[in-house]
């Protein structure tokens, strides 16, 4: 049962298609400019990253985390920290005040519900 991925040639506006089967898969119309004339285009996929890749990209979570640390908002104001000086780029004002909130358990409205 794929999920394929169109993309308006006239809009622009690209929409998923799920298909029951392949033999009776028909290009959907433009949910946005209907009719539209839409082009299946290849979907991005991802790949499960192993603990060891996690930590050879991000780098470590800190003292006293757990496996979930990456799973914890709180643990991206300390990346961004970290990201600042490795640049040698001081950190605007109103992103410290949120990582300082973040780590007061206050996490910004975008990632509450997480």
């Amino acid at each position: 049962m794929p999920i394929y991925e169109y993309r308006c040639q006239q809009c622009g506006h690209q929409q998923e298609q799920f298909h029951r089967s392949l033999d009776r898969a028909k290009i959907p119309d433009c949910e946005a400019c209907e009719p539209g004339d839409m082009q299946r285009v290849i979907s991005r996929f991802a790949t499960p990253k192993t603990e060891s890749q996690v930590l050879d990209q991000y780098g470590s979570p800190g003292p006293g985390a757990g496996p979930d640390a990456y799973r914890d908002p709180r643990q991206i104001g300390r990346w961004a920290e970290e990201r600042f000086d490795q640049m040698g780029v001081e950190m605007p004002a109103e992103a410290k005040q949120m990582i300082d909130a973040a780590r007061d358990g206050e996490l910004p409205a975008p990632v509450k519900d997480l």
